[in-house]
C-alpha cells in the first residue's frame, strides 16, 4: 500500500515559502513590500495566510499533486 505525501511535501513547501518576513513580507512597515527584513505584522501574517490557503487549494483540490512511495 501506498502513501500519498503531495499534501504534506506541497504544505511544507508552502509554509516556508509563505512565512512572513522569511522571503517576502506583504505588506511591509510603510511600503507594500520588503525583503528578507525578518520582520512581521499581524496584518501581514494574515494576508501570507489567505495566501498559503489559496495556494494549497489550488495545488491540492484543483491540480491534483500527489507524490507516492512505498510499494
Amino acid at each position: 500500500m501506498a502513501a500519498d505525501w503531495g499534501p504534506v511535501v506541497v504544505a511544507v513547501v508552502l509554509f516556508v515559502v509563505l512565512s512572513p518576513g522569511l522571503l517576502c513580507q506583504l505588506p511591509a512597515r510603510g511600503r507594500v513590500a520588503e525583503f528578507g527584513n525578518m520582520q512581521t505584522s499581524g496584518i501581514s501574517i494574515l494576508i501570507h495566510a489567505v495566501f498559503f490557503f489559496v495556494l494549497i487549494t489550488i495545488f491540492l483540490l484543483a491540480v491534483g499533486v500527489h507524490v507516492y512511495s512505498g510499494r
